[in-house]
């Protein structure tokens, strides 16, 4: 009968990966030749030449890069305005489906909304004022209405 025992963690100590073993022991993984090897080691002359060799994903021109479009990223502007997609969702008039799509990647925002997402992150207060003058008229809960919390600059 063979004994064998059951990894249940690994462990970095001091730059190197341990496993450990349910019996609590530590074994060192052997490095593979050159799969570890630290960027920090390489020259930047020869970071360049192995980024520029990769034909999957090359360096970015300055070109490629004015084309790229910026994003606003929804879910970081959500999270400092200190509300949950259900609230902001219902405070922007923005369907709740479409802002988790936005959030997780799977679409991008058109230009029009865009352009709406960078007016709320700019002035959110004069966004909700200009969309709920009157608290009431709208059939939404006062709660959604709470005054949202914006960064002293």
């Amino acid at each position: 009968m063979s004994k064998t025992s059951t990894i249940v963690q690994t462990r970095v100590r001091h730059g190197k990966l341990y496993r450990v073993h349910s019996d609590g022991r530590e074994v060192l993984v052997p490095r593979r030749r050159g799969t570890w090897r630290s960027s920090d080691s390489r020259s930047d002359a020869e970071l360049v030449a192995a980024a520029r060799s990769d034909p999957d994903n090359p360096p970015l021109d300055e070109y490629a890069r004015g084309r790229m479009k910026r994003v606003p990223q929804v879910k970081v502007m959500r999270r400092a305005l200190g509300l949950t997609q259900d609230r902001f969702a219902a405070r922007f008039h923005i369907p709740l489906g479409t802002l988790r799509d936005w959030e997780q990647g799977k679409s991008l925002p058109d230009r029009a909304a865009r352009a709406y997402l960078r007016v709320i992150a700019h002035s959110p207060e004069t966004v909700v004022d200009a969309l709920w003058p009157a608290v009431g008229q709208s059939g939404h809960s006062a709660s959604d209405h709470k005054p949202i919390r914006t960064r002293k600059t």
